[in-house]
């Protein structure tokens, strides 16, 4: 099985917009820091962008971004990259023949609106993010007034937990990194 040893992401153009329907707070939020988040936890890109990878064979090989176009493949040799053909593979992707190092580039994501579930994801965690974080640095509050006593806990991961904790997680299963 051929190994990735490199990959140079370029960041999209733009990303898609938000979806409408979002509290004020969320609104507020740079819809480019969700997608981002969502994509880091995902192999889809919902806006297209460069993407170049080195690989090392042999074996074979798929791109691990969707939807993915490869313009190019090469193999380095004599001090510098030749473009080159690969057999497809039989598990989709390319069987890579030599050890290489093998050079692909392209084009992944898509122009395309994201579907719904993706859309209520982002909807998830602009929420849970947009939401009161309370006392900088504390992972409790308590506050008295006379006999009345409110408390509230929060992990102090919260936030680092936010594709889970918000359930963005369970609509995005499809499009995870495998």
């Amino acid at each position: 099985m051929a190994e990735t040893l490199k990959l140079i992401e370029a960041a999209p153009a733009s990303y898609p917009l938000a979806p409408v329907g979002l509290s004020e707070a969320a609104e507020a939020l740079d819809p480019r820091f969700i997608w981002q988040r969502i994509e880091a936890y995902t192999a889809w890109r919902w806006s297209e962008r460069a993407v170049e990878w080195v690989v090392e064979g042999p074996g074979c090989w798929s791109p691990p971004l969707a939807p993915v176009t490869v313009a190019t493949v090469e193999n380095w040799q004599s001090e510098a990259w030749q473009a080159c053909t690969s057999a497809p593979s039989p598990f989709g992707g390319y069987d890579l023949a030599g050890s290489g190092p093998y050079r692909f580039t392209g084009v992944a994501g898509t122009d395309d609106d994201p579907p719904p579930d993706v859309l209520e994801a982002f909807r998830r965690l602009a929420e849970y993010m947009a939401a009161k974080p309370g006392k900088a640095g504390a992972s409790s509050e308590s506050v008295s007034a006379g006999s009345v006593t409110l408390s509230h806990n929060r992990s102090a991961e919260w936030l680092a937990r936010a594709m889970i904790n918000s359930g963005a997680a369970d609509l995005l299963r499809r499009y995870r990194r495998t």
